[in-house]
């Protein structure tokens, strides 16, 4: 079988779970084409990214007359579906309430994209977030081109959902992949409950042989990992408070901030002004491995977000045995629990020091406990093998051949 795969902007430092759901469907016999409608404008740090960005195809990147020759050949060849396209085109942009010159960019991208599917024979294209790729997509789709799916992750794709006009890109779509149950209730709500048996569950995962296990994960070192973008939704500007009642009881308490983004410099500031530049190391982005040996000398992973899908970094921390300390919104409930972890509610940040505490209170035998649970969770749901084969039976019963 032989698909595309279409992303916004590809590969990123944080959309390593595409690359391995791209692997591992390589891996059961599915031929993957790579498109993205931009390279990513900052320096890529692992390998792997590297190589996949030699595997892409962008559609506007350095591409802006081969658009417009694209154009002018299907309005030459294919009128009916470019019409329909245009009108399909002015729907989104109509729902969006705003941008119409970038409405006019992802009609351009999906001619460009269906005539580079039709060349290279491909049948089906699935996408990753429910943003403009996706608009892209639908549109090819509306143009006479390949049938497409869609996978949702949150928590951006769930903010103003009217925007993103769900109920035309779901009803257009040959499936629709959710990475939580939380994820697949908000796009049933979204986009017409009549639409819910086209809803599947897909979980993001890890490939595990990638996170094999010390003998004895537990580390008697007193330090928290944060991974992630350093963003307000991931909420890292919080830990500063959150540790300060900490550290005169624990004075070699850590926390390690892996990741970069807007608010770096807010934390940077909290940091100082609380006196706690001991106690913090902003590391910025790190490779895939370098991430596994932090959090293999960690205690425990922290994540204080506001909002979120299921983040794969939590996935991470239990595949090598660490317990999460996170908050009670979207997905993450239903992966971490009190027994393999601490779940509180978003913002409370007496909470947060206490579950802190909590864990720095705790025994080794019983974080090597709660350790242990974590890792059977992620392999009985997140196995990236056992995720490849569900969207690969998806691809093989919803697409169908080009019109």
């Amino acid at each position: 079988m032989k698909i595309a795969y279409l992303m916004n902007s590809y590969p990123m430092t944080s959309t390593t779970f595409i690359r391995r759901e791209i692997h591992a469907l390589e891996e059961l016999g599915v031929e993957v084409k790579r498109f993205a409608v931009r390279s990513w404008s900052e320096q890529l740090v692992d390998p792997r990214d590297i190589d996949e960005r030699d595997k892409t195809t962008y559609l506007l990147t350095g591409n802006t007359v081969r658009l417009l020759w694209s154009f002018a050949k299907e309005l030459a060849t294919n009128p009916w579906g470019l019409a329909k396209a245009v009108a399909a085109a002015f729907k989104l942009w109509r729902a969006a309430g705003r941008d119409f010159i970038k409405h006019v960019a992802y009609l351009l991208e999906a001619i460009s994209l269906r005539q580079r599917l039709d060349a290279a024979g491909l049948r089906h294209v699935h996408v990753h977030f429910a943003t403009n790729a996706t608009t892209v997509a639908m549109l090819c789709r509306v143009l006479g081109g390949s049938t497409y799916s869609f996978t949702v992750h949150g928590p951006d794709e769930l903010v103003e959902p009217y925007r993103l006009s769900y109920d035309l890109k779901i009803d257009n779509a040959a499936f629709v992949a959710a990475i939580s149950n939380f994820c697949r209730v908000q796009l049933a709500r979204f986009g017409g409950a009549h639409h819910w048996d086209k809803i599947e569950i897909v979980p993001c995962a890890l490939d595990l042989d990638e996170f094999e296990r010390a003998p004895n994960a537990v580390s008697e070192s007193n330090t928290f990992v944060c991974i992630g973008r350093l963003c307000h939704q991931k909420a890292q500007t919080l830990i500063p408070d959150a540790i300060e009642p900490l550290v005169a009881g624990f004075p070699d308490l850590k926390v390690i901030l892996v990741g970069d983004g807007e608010t770096r410099g807010e934390i940077e500031d909290k940091i100082a002004k609380k006196g706690l530049g001991g106690h913090f190391e902003l590391v910025g982005w790190r490779s895939n491995e370098e991430v596994r040996s932090i959090l293999r000398g960690a205690r425990a992973m922290l994540l204080p977000s506001f909002a979120e899908g299921l983040p794969v970094s939590i996935m991470e921390a239990f595949a090598l045995g660490k317990p999460v300390i996170s908050t009670y919104i979207a997905g993450i409930p239903e992966l971490v629990d009190g027994s393999c972890g601490w779940i509180v509610p978003a913002g409370d940040i007496e909470a947060l020091t206490a579950a802190l505490k909590n864990c720095l209170m705790t025994s080794e035998f019983e974080l090597l406990k709660m350790g242990e649970i974590g890792r059977a969770r992620v392999e009985a749901r997140h196995d990236i093998r056992r995720s490849a084969t569900i969207l690969r039976d998806c691809f093989q019963a919803h697409a169908e051949p080009r019109r």
